[in-house]
C-alpha cells in the first residue's frame, strides 16, 4: 500500500467537511473551491443517506493556513482543544460526584 492510501486510513489524518468548518473556520464554499481547484483530495462518505466529504486533515490545515495565515490556524486549533479538555473536566467531574456519594454510602453502611 503506497503513503497515500496509508493516510487515508490513519486515525486522525482525515476528517470531515463539517469538522473544517466547525474547528477550522472554514466556509463550505472555501472547502469546495479548494476542492474544484484540486487543493484538496477527498473522498465521499455518507451516513444515513446524508452525504458528506472526507478530507486530509494536513491540506485541510495547508489550505488555512494560506488563506488566514499561520497565526489564525493555532488560534483555532487552541479554541478546539481547550473545548475538548473542557468537556473531559466536566465528564470527569461527574464520575468524581458519583464515586464520591458511593464512597459516602459505603461509609455509611461501614458505621452501622
Amino acid at each position: 500500500m503506497d503513503d497515500l492510501e496509508d493516510e487515508w486510513l490513519r486515525k486522525g489524518a482525515t476528517l470531515s467537511d463539517k469538522t473544517a468548518r466547525e474547528e477550522l473556520g472554514l466556509t463550505q464554499d472555501e472547502i469546495f473551491g479548494a476542492v474544484r481547484a484540486g487543493k484538496l483530495q477527498y473522498r465521499e462518505g455518507s451516513m444515513y443517506g446524508n452525504p458528506w466529504l472526507r478530507l486530509l486533515r494536513r491540506e485541510v490545515e495547508a489550505l488555512v493556513k494560506s488563506k488566514h495565515g499561520d497565526r489564525y490556524l493555532k488560534a483555532q486549533q487552541a479554541k478546539t482543544e481547550l473545548a475538548r479538555v473542557n468537556r473531559e473536566l466536566k465528564r470527569l467531574k461527574t464520575q468524581v460526584a458519583a464515586l464520591e456519594k458511593r464512597k459516602s454510602k459505603l461509609i455509611a453502611e461501614l458505621g452501622r
